[in-house]
């Protein structure tokens, strides 16, 4: 999960991810992870209104410090998520010249069949409680699309 700072959208997709994953049975079968393509966040906690959000839905991101994504990282990713299209440019730079990686680096709305072809999870950091609702909805159900593919494979 890939997004600018690794404090409001990829954190909550990988949290959401992880109880999506443990609720189809695929605990401990599948890695998730999250980071962020800058690093003005580095080694900070989850946004505390993500974190909120979360935590109204039993789930706890305490854990969490953000980090940079490593272009060394992603030969080791199946598949990697980002949240916006800008996200998804930087990821395809870093991969560029690396065999095998294009099909890895999707956006995560590409996964959940409401979505518009092209759909982007917001950045909600410098915005209203409310977006931080939408992005947790956004990405659950994107979550629930990765669950259902992951399920079919493994």
């Amino acid at each position: 999960m890939v997004c600018l700072g690794n404090i409001c959208r990829s954190p909550t997709a990988e949290v959401v991810l992880r109880e999506k994953l443990q609720a189809a049975g695929l605990d401990g079968k599948v890695i998730v992870d999250s980071a962020g393509m800058g690093d003005w966040h580095l080694d900070e906690p989850m946004h505390p209104e993500a974190r909120a959000e979360l935590a109204k839905h039993g789930l706890d991101a305490t854990g969490h410090r953000a980090r940079q994504m490593e272009r060394s990282w992603l030969p080791g990713y199946d598949l990697v998520l980002a949240m916006d299209r800008r996200n998804l440019a930087g990821l395809q730079r870093l991969a560029d010249g690396q065999d095998g990686l294009a099909g890895r680096i999707q956006l995560m709305l590409s996964f959940d069949p409401e979505s518009a072809p092209g759909a982007e999870v917001p950045d909600p950091y410098e915005g209203k409680p409310e977006d931080f609702v939408r992005v947790y909805h956004l990405v659950s159900a994107a979550a629930d699309g990765v669950a259902r593919q992951l399920a079919g494979m493994l």
